[in-house]
């Protein structure tokens, strides 16, 4: 396993958020985080614990007020929320089994609420030295790595997630100077995410690959502000 020495590139105590904290990679975010010696407190949020719903603009806004309200500002905010396969559905194998409602829930929570929670979560990152907002999209996102054609939704859902993050970070970059606001790509992680579907593709753990995205988010720096990453370090391509 990589080890994690800790997110040395913020702040001694530094305070962190992680949204879909109860999922397979959220609650594994959160085992390393609160184990970094560096950190001084972490939020979590996610729909089974808090009834927080990334695809709900109001209930999106009421969380963030709150911690508006505490006065609470973030070193860093990790997106964690998405899934491949929503209220049954998986990813189509061809354009001809595309559904409206289908590709529609698939950018409801893979693209527009990442997007709400830059909207309302991006104003909460502290502007004292560097802090980060990372979401996670996926490799089959990229549009020039595509070589295989289907998943149509959900490849469209994350490009579109990319693009967004991409164009929030030049704007929190105007206010923020030292941010570093980006998607990272997890890897085959073994959790209930793909339900089933990536059988038979190799995997790895949630905390290996929470592991090393950290290290990620710990090693860039300002200047890669708006870049897709993979879980190793290396660049994606759009």
């Amino acid at each position: 396993m990589t080890d994690f020495s800790g997110m040395t590139s913020l702040n001694p105590g530094y305070r962190a958020l992680v949204l879909g904290a109860s999922g397979g990679i959220g609650g594994a975010l959160v085992e390393a985080i609160k184990a970094d010696s560096a950190c001084g407190s972490v939020v979590e949020l996610s729909r089974s614990r808090d009834g927080f719903d990334i695809t709900d603009e109001a209930s999106v806004g009421a969380a963030a007020a709150r911690l508006s309200e505490a006065e609470l500002k973030f070193d860093l905010v990790i997106c964690a929320t998405g899934a491949l396969v929503i209220d049954g559905n998986g990813p189509e194998k061809t354009i001809k089994a595309i559904q409206a409602h289908v590709m529609a829930a698939q950018f409801a929570l893979n693209a527009i609420g990442p997007a709400l929670a830059l909207k309302y979560f991006g104003p909460l990152l502290s502007n004292e030295g560097k802090s980060v907002f990372a979401t996670l999209s996926a490799r089959v996102g990229s549009i020039g790595d595509n070589k295989l054609g289907g998943w149509i939704s959900y490849r469209s859902a994350k490009a579109a997630l990319n693009q967004i993050t991409r164009t929030s970070a030049i704007e929190i970059a105007r206010l923020r100077p030292k941010s570093v606001v980006v998607t990272l790509h997890p890897g085959s992680v073994d959790t209930g995410f793909s339900g089933g579907i990536s059988k038979g593709h190799d995997r790895i753990q949630p905390s290996e690959s929470v592991a090393r995205m950290l290290s990620v988010l710990d090693r860039l720096e300002p200047a890669q502000t708006g870049g897709f990453f993979a879980y190793d370090g290396q660049p994606i391509e759009w």
